[in-house]
Protein backbone atom coordinates (compact mmCIF):
# COMPACT_ATOMS: atom_id res chain seq x y z
CA UNK A 1 0.00 0.00 0.00
CA UNK A 2 1.04 3.59 -0.54
CA UNK A 3 2.32 5.56 2.41
CA UNK A 4 0.60 8.72 3.69
CA UNK A 5 -2.68 8.29 1.77
CA UNK A 6 -4.92 7.46 4.72
CA UNK A 7 -6.67 10.19 6.75
CA UNK A 8 -5.62 10.88 10.32
CA UNK A 9 -7.60 8.60 12.68
CA UNK A 10 -7.87 10.14 16.16
CA UNK A 11 -10.10 10.49 19.23
CA UNK A 12 -13.02 12.97 19.26
CA UNK A 13 -15.87 13.70 21.66
CA UNK A 14 -19.46 13.17 20.50
CA UNK A 15 -22.32 15.00 22.24
CA UNK A 16 -25.82 13.54 21.75
CA UNK A 17 -29.01 15.64 21.55
CA UNK A 18 -29.82 15.00 25.21
CA UNK A 19 -26.39 16.24 26.36
CA UNK A 20 -24.75 12.88 27.03
CA UNK A 21 -21.32 12.43 25.49
CA UNK A 22 -18.83 9.74 24.66
CA UNK A 23 -15.36 9.45 23.12
CA UNK A 24 -14.75 7.60 19.88
CA UNK A 25 -12.18 7.45 17.11
CA UNK A 26 -12.87 9.15 13.80
CA UNK A 27 -11.33 10.89 10.81
CA UNK A 28 -13.64 13.89 11.43
CA UNK A 29 -12.07 17.14 12.68
CA UNK A 30 -8.91 17.37 14.73
CA UNK A 31 -7.86 15.34 17.78
CA UNK A 32 -9.99 16.37 20.77
CA UNK A 33 -12.69 18.18 18.72
CA UNK A 34 -16.34 17.93 19.82
CA UNK A 35 -19.01 16.75 17.38
CA UNK A 36 -22.50 17.91 18.44
CA UNK A 37 -25.25 15.81 16.87
CA UNK A 38 -28.54 17.34 15.65
CA UNK A 39 -30.11 13.91 15.12
CA UNK A 40 -29.23 10.70 16.91
CA UNK A 41 -30.92 7.38 17.80
CA UNK A 42 -32.57 9.03 20.82
CA UNK A 43 -34.35 11.66 18.70
CA UNK A 44 -34.72 10.24 15.17
CA UNK A 45 -38.17 8.84 14.27
CA UNK A 46 -36.64 5.71 12.72
CA UNK A 47 -35.55 4.58 16.19
CA UNK A 48 -38.12 6.26 18.44
CA UNK A 49 -41.24 5.36 16.43
CA UNK A 50 -42.60 8.89 16.97
CA UNK A 51 -43.02 10.71 13.69
CA UNK A 52 -43.20 14.49 13.70
CA UNK A 53 -44.04 16.64 10.73
CA UNK A 54 -41.19 19.12 10.39
CA UNK A 55 -42.07 22.15 8.30
CA UNK A 56 -38.95 23.89 7.08
CA UNK A 57 -39.61 27.07 5.18
CA UNK A 58 -43.40 26.64 5.08
CA UNK A 59 -43.28 23.76 2.62
CA UNK A 60 -46.24 21.94 4.19
CA UNK A 61 -48.35 25.14 4.07
CA UNK A 62 -47.43 25.67 0.40
CA UNK A 63 -48.36 22.08 -0.42
CA UNK A 64 -51.70 22.27 1.41
CA UNK A 65 -52.55 25.61 -0.24
CA UNK A 66 -51.68 24.29 -3.69
CA UNK A 67 -53.76 21.13 -3.41
CA UNK A 68 -56.60 22.27 -1.13
CA UNK A 69 -59.28 21.85 -3.81
CA UNK A 70 -58.20 18.38 -4.90
CA UNK A 71 -59.98 15.60 -3.09
CA UNK A 72 -62.75 13.06 -3.12
CA UNK A 73 -66.13 14.59 -3.92
CA UNK A 74 -68.94 13.76 -1.54
CA UNK A 75 -72.06 11.90 -2.68
CA UNK A 76 -74.26 14.95 -2.05
CA UNK A 77 -72.39 17.23 -4.46
CA UNK A 78 -72.09 14.60 -7.23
Amino acid sequence: MKDNIHPNYHEINVVMTDGTSFTTRSTWGKPGDTLRLDIDPKSHPAWTGVHRLMDSGGQVHKFNKRFQNIGVKSQESA
